[in-house]
């Protein structure tokens, strides 16, 4: 079958706030080949992403995504494989390729999935789906006393697992710090597992990460993700030797397979997390997975979003009995959960797997998904070259971008 379209639908609440919360737009891209469709989701800005596919050419190595999608074979997942090394050299220079092309190359695998009536996680080659522990992924509070109370509902809910990020934390004394991982480790009791996420920002600044380093040791924390940017491999080499009980994690900012690969080999990061919907889609993470397996280091899905984001991250990871640990977005924006008519719940062990059933085994819900639509016309001399397909998810005619 060949790819006959590219359909994107740009979905935000009615109003995105400051809050360091991915949950608040989407992006999500529809494939159609013939009689099949599948659904992927971007997880990068929308209105850049969807440029990225119709944009004139600059040059042969700066073309559009769609250059090297449209009217291409899909007849297995070595098609995937090679039309990603087309979008790789023939948009080598536009940077926001990666992110466009991942909620492409997802929809792809959905869309294979669907029409030979197999999950994705089989079609990489696992036998079994396992089990994994969903941690809450949530922002800290707005002081201590929030956040133990964020930790403590947590619980309440069946989590044993809690994640907190971003707000404060690092940008002012480490001993306020210090408050909300003692907080922390209250709400969530003796036996919770407790992860912090930093958001990278120490840039490149070991010294400054390493003074939180023992209230971290003293909560107990798992892991500390993100202290720096995702390339600052000798800033997570550093911190890593100094971290002992406390592992160091990242690469949920990887937009490719050796910026992941380069935090294990020099960052030495003891957990990569990898965000399918970035890295450039279901088999780059996968990639990543078995090189984690090779090293040592525990893999781990990044989202924050849908799920359909949730269930694509889960794939690439769906197989591996010993790397058990997951992201849960537990407190998406409505525009989030309006995406798909179906929830991937925690089972009787508290435990979550990805779907046994034909591609991502997510269905999308675009009437409920209609009141949050923005409707985008991207125009070129008078020319349309992008127009949002209607919420009935037919698309307007668009002038085609010529292949060299």
């Amino acid at each position: 079958m060949n790819i006959d379209a590219v359909d994107f639908f740009y979905a935000a609440m009615p109003e995105v706030t400051l809050e360091a919360d991915g949950s608040q737009d989407a992006l999500l891209v529809r494939v159609r080949a013939g009689d099949h469709e599948g659904w992927g989701e971007c997880e990068a800005s929308p209105l850049t992403s969807i440029a990225a596919f119709v944009t004139p050419r600059s040059h042969g190595v700066c073309q559009p995504v769609a250059a090297s999608v449209i009217g291409e074979r899909l007849d297995g997942p070595a098609d995937i494989r090679r039309i990603a090394a087309l979008v790789e050299r023939n948009s080598m220079d536009l940077l926001q390729a990666a992110h466009t092309w991942s909620g492409i190359e997802i929809a792809l695998w959905d869309l294979l999935g669907r029409a030979r009536d197999e999950p994705v996680w089989r079609m990489l080659g696992y036998a079994t789906t396992e089990g994994k522990l969903p941690y809450a992924s949530l922002l800290f509070g707005a002081d201590p006393q929030a956040t133990r109370e964020r930790a403590r509902d947590q619980v309440a809910a069946g989590y044993r697992a809690v994640k907190f990020g971003w707000g404060s934390f690092g940008t002012g004394d480490p001993r306020i710090d210090a408050d909300h991982l003692v907080a922390a480790r209250e709400g969530l009791g003796d036996d919770g597992i407790l992860l912090v996420d930093a958001g990278q920002i120490w840039g490149d600044d070991a010294a400054r990460a390493s003074r939180r380093l023992a209230a971290l040791q003293e909560a107990r924390a798992t892991w500390l993700e993100e202290p720096f940017v995702p390339h600052a491999f000798a800033a997570y080499a550093e911190l890593a030797a100094a971290a002992g009980s406390v592992g160091i994690a990242g690469g949920e900012g990887a937009h490719t397979v050796h910026m992941a690969t380069n935090l294990i080999d020099y960052g030495r990061v003891r957990f990569v997390q990898i965000d399918a919907a970035r890295i450039g889609g279901i088999g780059p993470a996968w990639d990543v997975a078995q090189h984690a397996v090779a090293k040592g280091v525990t893999f781990v899905n990044h989202t924050f979003t849908s799920h359909l984001a949730l269930s694509a991250s889960l794939q690439p990871f769906a197989g591996l009995a010993d790397h058990r640990i997951a992201e849960f977005p537990v407190e998406p924006k409505a525009v989030a959960l309006a995406i798909s008519t179906t929830r991937l719940h925690p089972d009787h062990n508290g435990e979550i797997r990805a779907p046994d059933a034909p591609g991502l085994g997510v269905d999308v819900d675009l009437a409920a998904l209609t009141p949050y639509l923005r409707d985008v016309e991207i125009l070129i001399d008078g020319e349309r070259a992008f127009r949002s397909p209607t919420a009935e998810g037919t698309t307007p005619k668009v002038k085609a971008t010529t292949k060299a």
